[in-house]
């Protein structure tokens, strides 16, 4: 018989990682730690994870929906099927990847997430003071966002923020509606494959995912009022914090 203590505790980490994909992502870093805590094998934590977290992202990007718009002149949909397209890349190559090596991986996409989100806007803010990026370079980096999101996923909505601020000179808030939705679309490509290959241990996902519904939703109202200052630095706090967290669990 399952614990309800378990089943509490990945719900609760749902609506936790479902607000925070819904403020500025990073959901991923509440979920990954819950899941691995109560026993998953962290590839399987990932895929489950994943899962869980697509109704939550899905319900933010319903919220958000009025304040969608092309990004850079690119239309929505066309960002949508290149972050379909290679999710469903990403997630293939973690069902190739042994869950020894995934953990070796984790704390380093982890740090990734992290420094982009610490250092992006000053990234953004030299590069354009130089040069002018086209068209091209948004479309070939919206395709490896959609491998990193199906492949971990970890910090997405946190590196789609600062690239698009890097790249198309976006000021995070005005993010928050695309942000969310490729979140979503990714999510749901990797969901085809981490199901189909039995990666997701139901269990535990169930009770994330209707966490994560609650969390979205409720996310996604608290962002309409909050600060741009105060969601940097809950998100900045979770996400270093996490980081630590697994060079310990992977090194220490």
């Amino acid at each position: 018989m399952i614990d309800p203590a378990a089943l509490a505790l990945a719900a609760l980490a749902g609506v936790v990682g479902g607000a925070m994909n819904a403020l500025a992502g990073g959901g991923t870093f509440a979920t990954l730690p819950a899941l691995i805590a109560l026993g998953l094998p962290a590839n399987i934590a990932n895929a489950t994870s994943n899962v869980a977290l697509l109704p939550g992202a899905g319900t933010s990007a319903w919220a958000y929906r009025d304040e969608l718009g092309p990004v850079a002149g690119m239309s929505v949909k066309l960002l949508a099927v290149i972050t379909f397209a290679f999710g469903l890349v990403g997630s293939l190559l973690l069902v190739l990847t042994p869950s020894e090596t995934f953990d070796i991986l984790i704390p380093w996409l982890l740090l990734f997430a992290f420094a982009v989100m610490v250092f992006g806007k000053r990234a953004a803010d030299w590069l354009h003071a130089r040069v002018t990026i086209g068209r091209p370079t948004l479309l070939i980096t919206q395709a490896f966002l959609g491998i990193y999101g199906g492949y971990f996923g970890g910090g997405v909505g946190l590196i789609t923020t600062a690239v698009y601020g890097l790249l198309a000179n976006i000021r995070p808030r005005e993010l928050f509606a695309i942000r969310t939705l490729m979140l979503a679309v990714a999510n749901f490509a990797a969901a085809f494959i981490f199901i189909g290959f039995a990666m997701v241990w139901w269990w535990a996902c169930l009770p994330m995912l209707v966490g994560s519904i609650a969390g979205g939703w409720l996310g996604a109202v608290i962002g309409k009022r909050l600060s741009p200052g105060m969601v940097r630095a809950w998100t900045l706090l979770v996400t270093g914090a996490t980081t630590i967290v697994f060079f310990v669990r992977a090194y220490g």
